[in-house]
């Protein structure tokens, strides 16, 4: 059994507090970039809009960072190549329209699911605890990538993009969660891949957990400060033992 003690000493540089794992009751799992590489499918989308708009295209290396703010703010980084300019209105809802009409038929084309998450989930399953998924994704292409990449069973509760009027790194998604379940917020804990996460965990007094291989925007999640930093989904596992 690992040490979880020494695991989340002060002086571990992939740590910014201890976790008192034993009071965990709910686990929050974010969804793209934390359980499924996605971003394949989202790019491919964005790039059929964009030549079906007769724009140019966009650098696959840098389309790879525009992940993790909702479906409104991708379309907007695909129209502008740019991480928070505003496109033209018009043209913005046409291409958001014809972004939508793609990703919904191509939902779960490209992506998979990253490797330890099955084997993490199962062991989970298998606790007293209770797991959901929250993510800024629209509630039609959650609901439909879950269920492709077998997802969906092992979640009581999904808190999609549009379930609650504000989305990460508001808190209100997170409280949803907790209040859900009616359990202290100090008994609940994210798992992320971004500062999105980490923002909206702090403000809902959750504990954080991030994976150094999602999609925070080309910067490393370690800048953010969560609570513990892991390679692999596993490591989290083994910390419940």
């Amino acid at each position: 059994m690992p040490d979880r003690s020494s695991a989340n000493r002060a002086g571990d540089s992939n740590v910014a507090g201890p976790i008192a794992f034993d009071r965990i009751r709910l686990i929050l799992f974010d969804l793209d970039g934390t359980l499924v590489d996605s971003v394949r499918d989202l790019a491919w989308c964005g790039s059929e809009m964009l030549r079906r708009l007769e724009l140019p295209q966009r650098d696959p290396a840098v389309v790879h960072t525009w992940v993790g703010n909702g479906v409104e703010r991708f379309v907007k980084r695909f129209l502008t190549n740019d991480m928070d300019a505003e496109p033209d209105p018009l043209l913005f809802d046409q291409g958001l329209q014809i972004f939508l009409r793609l990703y919904a038929a191509h939902v779960s084309e490209r992506s998979v699911v990253y490797p330890g998450v099955i084997g993490t989930l199962q062991r989970f399953a298998g606790l007293d605890l209770h797991l959901g998924c929250v993510t800024n994704k629209p509630e039609p292409f959650t609901s439909g990538l879950l269920a492709a990449m077998g997802l969906d069973s092992f979640f009581e509760l999904v808190v999609a993009g549009d379930t609650t009027v504000r989305k990460k790194p508001d808190p209100m998604p997170l409280h949803y969660a907790a209040d859900y379940f009616g359990l202290d917020y100090g008994e609940c804990m994210m798992v992320g891949d971004s500062s999105n996460d980490v923002t909206a965990a702090r403000a809902a007094g959750f504990a954080i957990v991030c994976v150094t291989y999602g999609y925070n925007h080309g910067i490393d999640i370690r800048h953010s400060r969560p609570d513990l930093v892991i390679e692999n989904l596993t490591e989290l596992a083994e910390m419940f033992a």
